[in-house]
């Protein structure tokens, strides 16, 4: 993790977008910075250990969900 600040900024892509819709798009960008994870990450120490583990846990999630839309995709072509 880096030290720099992660800015996340959003702005209507419309004139007339509605508020709601802007900030789903705001909390889905935050999510995908990690924002909120870094932060809880800094919070207190964890063993260097269990980060790998948590990491490693994370990626195959990640890499399962990757791997069942290609799936999901193949089967209805």
């Amino acid at each position: 993790m880096s030290k720099r600040p992660i800015n996340v900024e959003v702005k209507p892509r419309y004139r007339d977008e509605p508020p709601e819709k802007m900030i789903r798009r705001f909390s889905k960008k935050v999510k995908k910075a990690r924002v909120i994870e870094s932060f809880i990450e800094r919070k207190r120490y964890e063993k260097p250990s269990a980060k790998k583990k948590r990491e490693r846990l994370r990626r195959k999630k990640v890499l399962d969900k990757l791997q069942r839309e290609r799936e999901n995709r193949f089967k209805n072509n």
